[in-house]
């Protein structure tokens, strides 16, 4: 274990973190909000501090040489680090009334959960709205692999630092250099996010909730600058513009640069984007079907608030365009069952994942073919894909401590007092990264209503979550501190 390597290494990110603070800092001062503005600068001037101190204290080491486990550690604490740092203009600014509340919010900022202890987000300063949703962005695509993009002068190999911090069983190399595979996804996560942005700028928003909404989107996080959510915004067009760009945060990126190269028979044989395409169909035209026939609204209300929510819940953005907690038990049942799938591996989304379902799934069916015939050769193929035995057994062993840990969660967050839906709810919309829940967590209350215990609690299963559980867990075994 090379600490001191990971140290500098750190000290380095959080000043690559501190440089895109700038952002909001500049717009506070543009429209005069000294407050925040103040906040920001006292925020730089800590991550200045803790910077250097780490750089002096480490000059002497020249080479970056991380293994997997230094990066399991350096990712890890990247995020905590972040967070940290991130949180202290919205204490700073009383935007929250204490530190576990603003760690809280910004935690699930970069997380992409969407998840939120601001009771009334419209009276807040622009530049901290601002901040508050560029960590969905940032966190979508991923601090570490953006990091890795556009600052290989440090020379550290980034393989294993992507490895870490990425989603899903899956990790496609899309170039020979891991540095252009994390340029080649940042550069088509930035054009998608300027194209949203533009449409939704020819829809009436400005460049503000143009920008901020994209930032949630994209991020399939959930953050926007309005109390309602994208339902604040009363207009048909910005919820079919969010519900297409949901969409697309919920599959693989990978398959997008696969489409620049022309190899569009691949994308289209993709096993986990055509379940993932298929789930989200007829979940939504279950929805839509069932909202019509209880009379809550006409057939194009019913496809457009159907296909915006189910898109919602399993890309694990959280956005809501209605008060869906007033709709018939079957719907609000199909969007709980979505929360347990997720978007697609090397997406935004969080969630289990659509690969890891299927896999579920096939080694079931393998086991009861097994059972009626012994001797039968079984595999499991997911389109052209075939799951090795080992990737199956990850899989298993991932769900497993995902059901787990939701478990124990809950128990923990049962000591609040709250009802069981809320706590089962909460665990789950926090460990899949999904902002929204069912229950008194809604579309109509906040995280506020828990003490700082539990939002400790709840931001470390934000973590858990966005990181794929291994990548932190480790962490916490004696096997993994020794050589």
């Amino acid at each position: 274990m090379n600490i001191r390597s990971v140290a500098k290494l750190l000290a380095y990110i959080t000043l690559f973190i501190g440089a895109l603070i700038l952002i909001p800092t500049l717009i506070a001062f543009t429209h005069g909000e000294m407050e925040s503005f103040k906040a920001f600068l006292i925020t730089e001037a800590g991550i200045l501090a803790f910077s250097l101190l780490i750089i002096l204290s480490t000059r002497h080491i020249k080479a970056l040489e991380l293994s997997i486990k230094d990066s399991y550690v350096f990712v890890t604490f990247t995020w905590i680090v972040a967070t940290i740092f991130g949180a202290m203009p919205l204490y700073l600014t009383r935007t929250v009334p204490t530190y576990p509340l603003a760690f809280f919010e910004i935690m699930s900022g970069f997380t992409t959960t969407g998840a939120t202890c601001i009771p009334d987000i419209e009276s807040q300063t622009m530049s901290i709205l601002f901040w508050r949703n560029m960590t969905n962005w940032l966190g979508g695509m991923g601090i570490v692999v953006l990091f890795v993009a556009i600052l290989p002068a440090f020379g550290v190999k980034g393989t294993a630092l992507v490895g870490a911090e990425s989603v899903g069983p899956t990790k496609d190399k899309l170039t020979p250099q891991i540095q252009g595979t994390a340029m080649a996804l940042w550069g088509i996560y930035l054009a998608i996010s300027v194209m949203q942005t533009i449409l939704l700028m020819l829809g009436g928003l400005n460049w503000f909730d143009a920008t901020t909404v994209t930032f949630g989107t994209l991020g399939a996080a959930g953050f926007v600058p309005k109390n309602l959510s994208i339902a604040g915004y009363y207009s048909d067009y910005v919820e079919w513009v969010c519900t297409i760009f949901m969409f697309l945060a919920g599959a693989n990126f990978a398959l997008y640069f696969k489409l620049l190269q022309g190899k569009v028979k691949r994308v289209v044989r993709d096993g986990e984007f055509k379940l993932y395409f298929q789930i989200v169909m007829i979940t939504s035209l279950l929805v839509a079907a069932n909202l019509f026939m209880s009379g809550i609204s006409g057939i194009y209300d019913s496809l457009r608030l159907a296909f915006f929510q189910v898109i919602s819940f399993i890309t694990t953005t959280g956005f809501s365009s209605t008060n869906y907690s007033t709709w018939p038990l079957f719907s609000q049942m199909v969007l709980f069952f979505l929360m347990f799938v997720g978007g697609c591996a090397g997406s935004a989304g969080g969630g289990i994942k659509v690969i890891r379902v299927k896999t579920m799934m096939k080694l079931a069916y393998n086991a009861m073919t097994k059972r009626a015939h012994p001797n039968a050769v079984t595999k499991i193929r997911i389109g052209d894909d075939l799951i090795s035995e080992e990737t199956a057994l990850q899989i298993a062993g991932f769900v497993g401590l995902y059901i787990t840990t939701a478990l124990i969660g809950t128990l923990v967050i049962s000591l609040s007092g709250k009802d069981f839906l809320t706590c089962f709810t909460g665990v789950l919309l926090c460990l899949g990264n999904i902002g929204i829940g069912i229950g008194t967590i809604g579309t109509t209350a906040c995280f506020d209503q828990f003490s700082s215990f539990y939002l400790w609690v709840f931001s470390f299963l934000m973590l858990v979550g966005r990181l794929e559980l291994f990548t932190v867990y480790s962490l916490f075994s004696k096997k993994f501190w020794t050589r």
